[in-house]
């Protein structure tokens, strides 16, 4: 187990990447990220999704304009597809109710009851900054 652990750190060093190019040649990334914006609470809420393949952003949702937004031309296509679906736009819709509302019930409790438990006390001021 040694020696291979060796030659893998001499191989790395020496810069051994045409061979791991190669391999690798093939490989993509797909990624969606999601998040949920709240201003005021839950007042408003902003469910926001974005598609990415190989580090470029394809297309985009919003829940405040409900409708994916193309971000490439390839983008747009998928857009108007996913768009052109009354019940796939349905569940996306209901993501802000789903996943945003939900979780924000869910985690606000915990989060309020640890507010500035201990970073209060961490946080120098005054002549402990030497000011």
């Amino acid at each position: 187990m040694g020696r291979l652990v060796a030659l893998l750190v001499v191989l790395l060093v020496l810069g051994a990447s045409s061979a791991a190019d190669a391999e690798l040649s093939g490989l993509f990334q797909e990624m969606v990220k999601s998040g949920c914006h709240f201003i005021n609470g839950t007042d408003r809420v902003r469910f926001v999704q974005r598609n990415i393949y190989k580090r470029e952003q394809l297309l985009h949702l919003g829940s405040d304009v409900g409708l994916y937004v193309g971000d490439t031309s390839f983008g747009e296509k998928v857009a108007r597809y996913w768009n052109s679906d009354p019940e796939w736009m349905e569940y996306r819709r209901d993501a802000v109710d789903r996943r945003c509302r939900h979780n924000y019930e869910l985690s606000t409790p915990f989060l309020m009851e640890r507010r500035g438990e201990r970073g209060a006390e961490r946080v120098p001021s005054g002549s402990a900054l030497g000011t």
